[in-house]
């Protein structure tokens, strides 16, 4: 009875064995002596299975020392450098867990950082149209400029217009009122950015620094012994620094009205301007209709010569008539 190597075998073969202990030999000799080639190449085909199996488990086991090697970097990178919050354990889990923060985190700093470059075209396209703004105000400025400097006779001309002139002189004092107008508004603006580097900002500085030096002083004056004259030194410094304290605080206040101030003053100005505008459209029209009087004036003139000459041609035939 033929049977598999991995099958157990009953108890009835094996007894059956037993008895035929010899006649099996005599089988497995026959069977040898019939088929030597087979044995041989089986022999064969079973040495390279176990050489593969070899090399296999060979491969297997230097798979198996790098995956350790492997997990051995991770571990001590764990615990050498603990990224993981405290009571954690470094396992899988937490890890993964760890890493979906760590991505989701770097998701909501990623679209913030486009929120931020999306702001910051955003102030740079407004920025870009202020300037051009600012280039086309200026050049319109330079237009009118341009138109309110008329020629030499012409400018004569209508200066010796008395309500032109009038009306030039007001425009002129106007223009200068808002002139020095606008250079105090720039003094109080410039007034209002307080940084370091300006001028209030270095003296309030170098006032820093020599109540330091003399706080140094005091103190080495107060190891000396001199200690009421340094109480006493101590108290102005006291009140000296409460009324910076007060001033900057009042500066401070002041800002914040000059601030408000100088918004008013913008509105002014900008209003200024558009009156000043209206009164040179006035003024051009005033203009217009010095130059309609003008010309209705000459045709006039030019009607009345005509009737004269008119009558005196009509008035010689009479003359030679009476003379007749």
């Amino acid at each position: 009875m033929n049977t598999d190597p991995g099958e157990k075998r009953p108890f009835g073969d094996l007894d059956d064995d037993d008895d035929d202990v010899f006649a099996s030999k005599k089988a497995k000799t026959k069977v040898e002596e019939s088929a030597p080639g087979a044995a041989t190449g089986m022999i064969l085909s079973l040495r390279e299975s176990l050489q593969d199996c070899k090399h296999s488990l060979a491969s297997c086991q230097v798979e198996l020392e790098a995956a350790k090697s492997e997990i051995e970097k991770w571990h001590s990178a764990f615990q050498n450098n603990p990224a993981l919050p405290s009571g954690t354990n470094p396992d899988p889990v937490s890890v993964v867990s760890y890493l979906s923060n760590l991505k989701s985190s770097e998701e909501s700093l990623k679209e913030q950082l486009e929120k931020a470059k999306k702001r910051e075209a955003a102030y740079i396209v407004t920025f870009a149209k202020r300037e051009q703004e600012i280039a086309e105000l200026k050049s319109a400025v330079r237009d009118l400029k341009t138109q309110l400097r008329p020629p030499s006779m012409q400018t004569r001309r209508l200066l010796l217009d008395p309500a032109i002139h009038e009306e030039f002189t007001r425009l002129k004092n106007l223009v200068e009122e808002k002139e020095k107008k606008i250079k105090e508004l720039q003094d109080n603006v410039a007034a209002v950015n307080f940084t370091p580097s300006s001028k209030l900002g270095k003296m309030l500085m170098a006032k820093c620094r020599t109540l330091q030096e003399e706080n140094e002083e005091i103190g080495a004056m107060a190891s000396e012994g001199k200690i009421h004259e340094l109480g006493m030194k101590i108290a102005v410094l006291k009140s000296q620094n409460n009324e910076l304290r007060n001033q900057f605080d009042v500066l401070y206040k002041h800002m914040d009205g000059v601030t408000n101030d100088v918004e008013r003053s913008n509105e002014m100005v900008s209003i200024l301007q558009e009156e000043l505008e209206a009164k040179d459209l006035e003024v051009a029209r005033l203009e217009m209709l010095s130059q309609k009087e003008a010309t209705h004036d000459t045709a006039v003139e030019e009607e009345r010569d005509e009737a004269a000459n008119d009558m005196n041609t009509a008035s010689d035939p009479m003359e030679v008539k009476v003379e007749s």
